[in-house]
């Protein structure tokens, strides 16, 4: 079970830096490797340098991606990086400035690269010290904290070959592709080829890499394999990851034991998961009296200013117990950062100036002892 978990839990283990759970993992490789290649249909990857499951999800969602990211320059710098890399030999070293001419090359017809510009020096900053975390690439001499500064500075990479193993390896070409759905689509065009299979890995994929797996009718091919094999599936994640599998009318989840967790986990002891909790109390509560109407897949839908009415009464209520930030924080930045979090673990959508409340909304809530209350003030 710690090997699956923690091949699940990292992007890859890597040798040099983690020597000790390396060794540990590669030597349990052969319980989980089965579990991995027919279940979630992922591939391993087990050499002298790394190991790795490549973690393809069923469906791209939101919330994924490199989290040190906060624009979608990063991906195109880091993706012309890695291109850059490829053609190096490991060990080979080269200078910050021969790859910033490589960089500006690969990206003219893709974003304007203006190395004047603060914010796409810091979003290079932002690249190559995620590479350096990743040791996609180590310096030598000088440090990437400086190029957001200035890129005059010279720093001296050595590529370290481990690049080659970021990128999924696909089998098909993905040379024409221009967003995350050609790959989807053609995803699904794969697995029509062998649709018992192909459902099997993606609902394994759905239940261990999301927080949640929905559908809305009952005719749902995944949802019938779910039910009807839910034993099996239970079994096969009480053998290899831990946590009860959750199975209700339009929506299912892998609950993790509260205490042997792993991984990223919802609540945690933080503010903004605290507050979330008792926004979900408020929800279940209206869904019960019937003031939110569900609609026939268990999801709930109210205007966002519905919904920020109801958390500003909710603030007004419990601000007692909360921090300063969250007590002081604009109505606007407060509803931008709870949707943001609820986002992330499949609790709500937007569309359409409306909120879209799925299930998982209702699956836990949390209440604050009565001497935190204070008195609610008029809306």
């Amino acid at each position: 079970m710690e090997a699956a978990r923690a091949l699940i839990e990292n992007c890859w283990i890597d040798k040099k830096k983690n020597k000790e759970l390396y060794v540990k993992v590669r030597r349990e490789l052969t319980k989980c490797q089965k579990f991995f290649r027919e279940q979630l249909g992922w591939t391993v990857i087990n050499n002298e340098q790394i190991l790795k499951v490549e973690k393809i999800p069923a469906r791209a969602e939101g919330y994924m991606g490199i989290t040190d990211f906060t624009e979608s320059r990063d991906y195109c710098l880091f993706c012309a990086v890695l291109i850059f890399l490829e053609d190096k030999e490991e060990q080979e070293q080269f200078l910050l400035s021969e790859l910033v001419d490589m960089l500006e090359l690969q990206l003219k017809d893709v974003m304007d690269v203006d190395w004047t510009s603060f914010t796409q020096r810091k979003s290079l900053v932002r690249v190559l010290q995620f590479c350096e975390n990743m040791r996609l690439l180590e310096a030598y001499e000088g440090s990437s904290d400086n190029v957001g500064s200035s890129i005059g500075q010279e720093i001296l990479y050595e590529n370290t070959g481990l690049s080659r193993y970021m990128a999924v390896n696909f089998a098909y070409s993905i040379a024409g592709f221009q967003s995350w759905e050609d790959f989807e689509k053609q995803q699904n065009q794969e697995g029509e080829a062998d649709r018992g299979h192909y459902r099997i890995n993606r609902v394994y994929r759905q239940m261990v890499a999301a927080p949640a797996l929905y559908w809305s009718r009952s005719d749902n091919p995944d949802s019938i394999y779910l039910k009807n094999q839910r034993q099996w599936i239970q079994k096969n994640f009480s053998e290899y990851l831990g946590g009860q599998l959750h199975v209700h009318k339009n929506a299912a989840f892998l609950v993790i034991d509260e205490d042997d967790p792993f991984g990223e986990r919802h609540p945690r002891e933080a503010m903004l998961p605290e507050l979330v909790l008792l926004l979900c109390r408020l929800i279940r509560e209206k869904a019960d009296e019937g003031v939110w109407k569900k609609r026939q897949d268990d999801c709930i839908v109210v205007s966002i200013k519905e919904f920020q009415e109801e958390m500003h009464h909710y603030r007004n209520r419990y601000r007692a117990a909360w921090s300063k930030e969250y007590r002081e924080m604009e109505d606007a930045k407060l509803l931008k950062a709870v949707i943001s979090y609820m986002k992330s673990w499949m609790m709500v959508d937007e569309c359409d100036g409306e909120i879209v409340i799925y299930p998982a909304a209702g699956k836990m809530i949390g209440r604050y002892p009565a001497e935190f209350e204070t008195k609610e003030k008029s809306r």
